[in-house]
């Protein structure tokens, strides 16, 4: 039987406060806040909107403030600069944070993107396949994960980068864009996907799923990291619960999002239906993966000099 929400919270309370106890005994002071980015988006919405991670810290005295982003990249520049402490993005934009110089550390994986993730054209294009791409204006978030998508998407179909016209604008001009026409087709995630199929007759060329396999990441201030270990971990572990939880409850995850995000049921549940939630440990193989896109990027002239990603893999000091 599936604990209840309350049983939930109470066993986080207690695991919380056993954690807390240990981190006091440590001597590792708690912060007076922490500070999380998010998009509209999956498993770090439904932690927020469950309150996992408040029940997680509450013994702390830990006060856990909510800042909305629209992209990845916008979010670790807040990130790099200290602004918040923690955040969830695609895999590009930590990649373009890392050769940055951005002061960031990998915590754990997402689930892949599998479906949830495309290159979309109208129903009604020419365009057919990705190698159809050639010459056409395509519309992308730079930085982000369908940037990435987009770049493998080309490779696999034998044409490069240079093929197409990229067209760098955010989410949501991106979507009037598409719509309007001015471009041909549009690398884009939920729930912005779900948005362009319920609003446009629309097809897709190819999926995260179909091209290549890459992770989202749970990331942190590497200062913050460094001196409230404990609090990091609280924040993974209510993320593993959420993961949990939402695995067996996709359409309360499609209700959860829809009041926070303020998108209509029918869409969240479209893009709640194709989401995986998970929590995963850094494992070789993810980072190999990761470091395999940091380095596609590097060939491309995407990012200015070559990153190891390991480099920027969070050493949590024993709990």
């Amino acid at each position: 039987m599936l604990p209840t929400r309350r049983s939930v919270l109470t066993g986080l309370m207690t695991a919380g406060a056993l954690a807390a106890g240990r981190a006091r005994a440590a001597g590792e002071a708690a912060p007076s806040e922490f500070r999380i980015g998010y998009q509209k988006i999956g498993l770090i919405v439904v932690t927020r909107q469950q309150q996992l991670i408040e029940t997680q810290l509450a013994d702390r005295g830990v006060k856990v403030r909510w800042f909305e982003f629209q992209a990845g990249p916008p979010l670790l520049e807040a990130l790099n600069a200290g602004s918040i402490d923690f955040g969830y993005t695609g895999d590009a934009p930590p990649i373009f944070s890392q050769a940055a110089g951005g002061n960031l550390v990998y915590t754990a994986a997402a689930a892949p993107s599998g479906e949830g993730e495309a290159i979309l054209v109208k129903a009604a294009s020419p365009i057919r396949t990705v190698a159809d791409l050639k010459g056409r204006k395509v519309a992308v978030a730079r930085g982000t994960s369908s940037h990435n998508l987009l770049v493998a998407a080309l490779e696999k179909a034998g044409l490069r980068f240079t093929d197409i016209t990229p067209v760098y604008l955010s989410p949501a001009d991106a979507g009037s864009a598409f719509t309007g026409g001015s471009v041909d087709a549009w690398a884009i995630w939920d729930p912005y996907f779900a948005i362009a199929q319920a609003r446009d007759a629309t097809r897709v060329l190819t999926t995260s799923g179909q091209t290549l396999d890459v992770s989202g990441y749970f990331l942190a201030n590497k200062t913050f990291a460094q001196a409230h270990p404990a609090v990091v971990r609280a924040a993974l572990r209510a993320l593993e619960q959420g993961a949990a939880w939402a695995e067996a409850h996709r359409d309360r995850v499609a209700q959860a999002l829809a009041e926070v995000t303020g998108i209509p049921f029918p869409i969240q549940k479209a893009a709640a239906d194709r989401t995986q939630f998970a929590v995963r440990p850094l494992s070789d193989q993810i980072l190999a993966g990761q470091q395999a896109t940091a380095d596609r990027f590097h060939r491309l002239g995407l990012i200015p000099r070559a990153i190891t990603v390991r480099d920027a893999v969070w050493t949590a000091p024993p709990a």
